[in-house]
């Protein structure tokens, strides 16, 4: 009489041929990835009905690490986004900033891992010239190590005249704007040239020139 038991070897290759032919094991995913530039808290990332808040990281300047804490199935579809960008910041998206968000399916590569960036709002500083009759005027934010200079053309007449400076300032920055180079004949005066930089252009840094004394 034969034996009608299975071989344990047996029934163990069976059970894994079984789990193999649709059975309840699919591939995960984790959604995850790095943030380059947060500088102020306030950033939450949203993807597949998830949100999550990230933190400026402990160390500043540094990269922060994040991962959705549900995991994705092969095939789905995920698009993260910034549901709230940090305070004070904008741009935040791909490394190029040319889109706000990542979407790809999970499963195209063996992990997800997305890289994220975002920079600090930054504004044009600027103001008005008064009484400007001579050539060679320049002015320059001494906060940037002379970066930013510019030369103010002499106008027509002594109509005011409007300026800005190159270099954008990033909110919460110091900016010193100064008179690098008197114009031929005059002496020129800033006024309003110390701040710091708030949420929006400064437009008041106005410089008056009168004929230089003899």
């Amino acid at each position: 009489m034969k034996s009608s038991l299975i071989h344990p070897a047996l029934a163990l290759a069976l059970a894994a041929g079984l789990a193999g032919c649709g059975g309840s094991d699919k591939a995960e995913f984790t959604v995850k990835g790095t943030i380059a530039g947060i500088v102020y808290p306030g950033a939450v990332l949203t993807t597949n009905g998830m949100e999550l808040a990230v933190a400026p990281p402990a160390t500043p300047g540094g990269v922060v690490n994040f991962a959705f804490p549900n995991k994705l199935e092969y095939g789905d579809v995920y698009n993260v986004q910034f549901k709230t960008t940090p305070d004070h910041q904008r741009n935040c998206g791909t490394p190029a900033n040319v889109i706000p968000n990542f979407t790809d399916t999970a499963g195209r590569l063996a992990e997800i891992n997305i890289t994220l960036q975002c920079s600090v709002n930054d504004y044009v500083i600027g103001g008005t010239v008064t009484g400007l009759t001579g050539s060679g005027l320049q002015v320059a934010n001494g906060s940037t190590g002379g970066q930013g200079e510019i030369a103010v053309p002499t106008p027509p007449s002594t109509t005011p005249i409007t300026y800005s400076l190159p270099a954008r300032v990033p909110y919460g920055t110091s900016y010193s704007v100064a008179i690098i180079k008197q114009p031929t004949g005059q002496v020129c005066t800033v006024a309003n040239g110390i701040g710091v930089m708030g949420e929006a252009d400064v437009t008041n840094i106005n410089i008056t020139c009168v004929a230089a004394p003899s």
